[in-house]
């Protein structure tokens, strides 16, 4: 049954990655049956705001399958009208209850940020805007003291949290009524997990009870 409440959206998502880490895949929803069931409509239960990166393929980390995941992704996960566009169509046409922002350790994006914080260079190209998307991330860090890469992609999450959040009335409004939740992860490229750095409401669920426990997440919102 496709979970219809946030907190039933996100026990999927810790279930589907739990099969992952521990190599038992039902790579559910991917065979042609159900491939022709969702060819007239799709019920995501999860919009995930991801990186680009080659290895943060969502259906994967999270073992789902067709109409399962509505996915918007660019380099460092950042924002812009079309995200939030993406974001709202999901919220509202398709009644989506989770919107999961999916960052993850060793960000090429973040790094790129630092070095041009760092050099005073920003890098030439649309690859200009990426950088200067992230570098509010690297100012809040440094703020905060916080300085190795991991660091400051965990608050990166949850600066891009903060901002979906801020730029979007009608996120903020699904929230505000109970409709949705929004949650930051970081995932670990080498162990396959993600652990959850940020959530809102800062009372929503970060994991189902049987889950292997995590570092205390940050509130935000």
């Amino acid at each position: 049954m496709t979970p219809t409440t946030p907190e039933q959206a996100l026990a999927e998502l810790h279930a589907g990655n739990r099969r992952f880490v521990t190599g038992v895949p039902r790579h559910p929803n991917q065979d042609a049956g159900h491939r022709a069931a969702v060819a007239d409509g799709q019920h995501p239960f999860a919009v995930i705001v991801g990186c680009s990166d080659s290895r943060l393929a969502a259906e994967i980390i999270f073992d789902r399958g067709l109409g399962d995941l509505f996915v918007v992704r660019t380099a460092g996960h950042t924002t812009g009208p079309e995200v939030l566009g993406s974001v709202e169509y999901a919220l509202t046409v398709l009644g989506t209850p989770l919107v999961l922002v999916l960052g993850h350790d060793s960000c090429g994006a973040v790094q790129a940020a630092k070095e041009a914080v760092t050099t005073g260079r920003t890098p030439a190209g649309h690859l200009g805007a990426v950088v200067d998307a992230v570098v509010p991330s690297l100012r809040r860090a440094a703020a905060e003291g916080v300085e190795d890469i991991d660091g400051i992609v965990d608050i990166h999450i949850a600066q891009t949290v903060e901002a979906l959040l801020a730029s979007s009335p009608v996120l903020a409004g699904a929230v505000a009524a109970g409709r949705c939740a929004v949650v930051g992860m970081s995932y670990q490229l080498g162990a396959g997990e993600v652990r959850t750095v940020a959530t809102v409401p800062a009372g929503a669920p970060t994991r189902p009870p049987a889950q292997v426990e995590h570092p205390t997440p940050t509130a935000v919102g």
